[in-house]
């Protein structure tokens, strides 16, 4: 009876003691990532709800949250594009919907390569897709403006796939 309350107490003490270290783990995963992401505070943000540290975990997680963000901006466009009275936005629209089409592409290969562990493919999908919703912001340099969200999701696009880089990056060893 006492060895079996000694061993309760035990487990307690060191549950207890190794609670602190979790939680430092797990900033100093997400501190070693966004640290080198194009915005920091909103990475943090990214993978406080990610519930895992595991860095393929954290790869899916954020490649789900790319095809989500890129299907949703994606419609947005499509959207845009049938009711856009000013004929150079319409032409942006459906051009920004092509770009976004191939993003999508781009992430759902992104997560056949993790799949396969080939990290470099998912850094090279995820810079393209990155690339695409940088290519849709671009379009609006010049007036007519975008009086939309399409600007602000591309740039949540081109956020979560900078999370991405880095973390297929880290787990190629080159950060």
């Amino acid at each position: 009876m006492a060895s079996s309350s000694f061993l309760a107490v035990s487990l307690i003490v060191l549950s207890v003691l190794l609670l602190p270290m979790h939680a430092a783990s797990q900033n100093d995963v997400a501190s070693t990532i966004c640290k080198k992401t194009r915005n920091p505070s909103f990475c943090f943000n990214v993978l406080k709800s990610a519930g895992t540290t595991d860095l393929k975990g954290l790869a899916t997680f954020t490649l789900n949250l790319a095809h989500d963000k890129v299907a949703e901006t994606r419609a947005l466009a499509q959207s845009l594009t049938s009711k856009a009275a000013d004929p150079k936005l319409k032409e942006r629209y459906a051009t920004c919907a092509e770009l976004y089409d191939n993003a999508a592409g781009d992430i759902e290969d992104g997560k056949v390569n993790l799949g396969e562990g080939d990290y470099n493919g998912v850094n090279i999908k995820a810079f393209a897709a990155m690339t695409e919703a940088g290519d849709c912001l671009d379009s609006f340099a010049q007036p007519p403006k975008d009086p939309s969200a399409l600007s602000g999701n591309g740039k949540t696009v081109e956020d979560i796939c900078s999370i991405i880089l880095v973390i297929a990056n880290l787990l190629l060893g080159r950060v």
